[in-house]
């Protein structure tokens, strides 16, 4: 009898011994993650969302670390959202798909990183359909919510809810926590109380309405694989530089201002059209290259610009932009500067000012 619970108490102490083993295992995978994630967000994210998620730190990204956005999306909406991101917005398109720097393993590690900032239980969501009407809540849209979100939830100051790709993965109960409880600390107010359980139902339906086009591509689900230790990607190729310099042959160009300092739309399109002598730098992600860029304009990424440093004339001026309208070029601006780069100013306005004065911009991966 004695031998046998000696087996018996053995066997679950081994049992035990591995469980551990294994959860240790685990626990290795996500804090590599984690690592790896909070790198790739201090790279690519935070010039945008801030250092801890505060959101606002440029084109009026959203705080994606507020507990209430936490608390109430899914890792699917985040990983959508990265991967493919946003269009008619300043939110890339990260995933290595859509021509962007980030693969699955990346996208999944800055979730996990994300999810550090967490705290406390998630809340109940109401995910049940609306009983809303649609034609009451757009009269409430229009009077509470069109001043901040637009007309139809896009155009606005702040985030544009009437996005088809954050509709096609926001799930009811998000939307109404949302819209109940707001973002404390925020420009978005709670608004349970002002609008009462009917009210919020109505505004949830005029959103709803604002999803007419089909949804984007499912979000990605990362396939189940047994490995010792989280092992970062390797990083995708950087898109050919291609020619940098227009009109090689040309004057100076006129009236541009070295960074910090900032040169207009106008003056820079004035440059052009004289054929003075610069090069166009996108400092925004290969996706959004590849989508729409400046005429003449070259791929040299914000947040990895060193395969181009070489490659970049420095007798040249250098004119960077982004649509943000200066955040990610300020940076790739300043990392020139750093590598001995005098020539080199920023496209004050932005793509989007740009666009609005009909100047020149072309689609595809050559410049």
């Amino acid at each position: 009898m004695t031998g046998q619970l000696f087996s018996a108490l053995a066997v679950v102490i081994a049992v035990t011994v591995l469980a551990v083993s294994l959860a240790g295992c685990r626990h290795l995978r996500h804090t590599e993650a984690e690592r790896h994630g909070a790198e790739l967000y201090g790279r690519m994210c935070s010039v945008c969302h801030g250092a801890s998620g505060e959101g606002y730190k440029a084109d009026q990204a959203p705080a994606i670390g507020h507990q209430a956005f936490l608390g109430s999306v899914t890792d699917d909406y985040l990983r959508t959202a990265i991967s493919n991101g946003r269009r008619g917005t300043t939110m890339s398109a990260w995933a290595l798909a859509h021509g962007g720097p980030l693969s699955p393993e990346d996208v999944d590690a800055l979730i996990a990183f994300m999810r550090r900032w967490q705290r406390g239980p998630k809340p109940a969501l109401n995910d049940r359909p609306t009983v809303g009407s649609a034609d009451r809540g757009g009269t409430v849209f229009a009077q509470e919510c069109a001043k901040c979100h637009g007309v139809r939830g896009q155009g606005g100051q702040n985030v544009g809810i009437g996005n088809r790709d954050l509709l096609a993965t926001a799930s009811n109960g998000f939307l109404r926590f949302a819209i109940e409880k707001g973002r404390s600390n925020t420009a978005m107010p709670a608004f349970g109380e002002k609008l009462g359980r009917q009210g919020v139902e109505d505004v949830l339906a005029k959103v709803r309405s604002f999803q007419f086009l089909p949804p984007p591509a499912p979000p990605y689900t990362p396939p189940f694989r047994q490995q010792q230790a989280f092992e970062p990607p390797p990083r995708p190729p950087p898109l050919p530089l291609g020619k940098v310099t227009l009109n090689p042959r040309g004057p100076e160009p006129i009236g541009f201002n070295a960074w910090p300092g900032t040169t207009s739309a106008d003056v820079i399109k004035g440059q052009l059209d004289r054929h003075a002598r610069m090069g166009l730098l996108d400092a925004r992600a290969p996706s959004d290259y590849t989508n729409e860029h400046l005429a003449g304009a070259v791929s040299v990424p914000f947040y990895d610009p060193d395969p181009y440093f070489d490659k970049l004339p420095k007798n040249t001026w250098l004119v960077c932009y982004c649509a943000c309208p200066h955040a990610e070029s300020g940076q790739l601006a300043q990392k020139l500067l750093a590598k001995g780069f005098t020539k080199v100013t920023v496209l004050n306005e932005g793509l989007g000012f740009w666009k609005s004065k009909k100047y020149g911009t072309e689609g595809s991966q050559k410049p």
